[in-house]
């Protein structure tokens, strides 16, 4: 399991609903599954993520969640889970919107924009970064909402939403004082549970 995802299960209770969007192969729910005794579901649009799903026993269903979570009522879960794709939502505001309304508690994952490393990268060289961490181009990224720490927390400055937790590590998932103090400038991903 990623270490993101491994920081994330510390934050569930056991026996929890859980509704995991953009869930890929299903590897956080079958963990939670297992050693939480959770029950819920994934939602994934693509297909082969879809397959290995189905594949380790995962309840998934096939979602582009640009469309919204009509088809669940509110607070029909006690934590909705999205990792590493806010960012790449055409609405990632009304996408918060609906998990929280879906859910008691969201958890939320990101990569930092504001990077030290990002903004060196385009102050040296004039262009978007890439690396192992953000391996696209900008024409072929999928990622079309780029946002910074600030920028999040001051959306849910503005929607009233009440952050609980925040955990700021690298890319190596490791977290240290100085992006404690300096997360916006030495964290590399955000890690946010929130809740109204």
């Amino acid at each position: 399991m990623r270490a993101d995802l491994d920081i994330i299960q510390n934050w569930i209770a056991p026996s929890s609903r859980v509704l995991d969007l953009a869930c890929g192969d299903g590897s956080l729910l079958a963990h939670l599954r297992q050693h939480k005794g959770v029950s819920g579901y994934g939602l994934e649009i693509d297909p082969d993520k879809v397959r290995a799903c189905v594949a380790r026993g995962v309840c998934v269903l096939e979602h582009n969640l640009d469309k919204g979570l009509g088809h669940f009522r509110d607070n029909s879960f006690d934590f909705v889970i999205m990792t590493q794709a806010l960012q790449t939502m055409h609405r990632p505001d009304k996408v918060l919107e609906e998990m929280l309304r879906v859910g008691r508690q969201c958890i939320i994952t990101f990569p930092n924009f504001g990077h030290w490393r990002n903004r060196m990268h385009l102050i040296s060289k004039g262009r978007m970064p890439v690396s192992k961490f953000l391996p696209y181009e900008w024409y072929d990224t999928p990622n079309i909402h780029f946002c910074t720490f600030r920028d999040f927390e001051q959306l849910c400055h503005e929607r009233q939403i009440q952050i609980c937790e925040r955990t700021v590590v690298d890319s190596e998932h490791r977290d240290t004082w100085a992006m404690r103090y300096f997360p916006n400038l030495l964290g590399e991903i955000a890690i946010y549970r929130v809740t109204r």
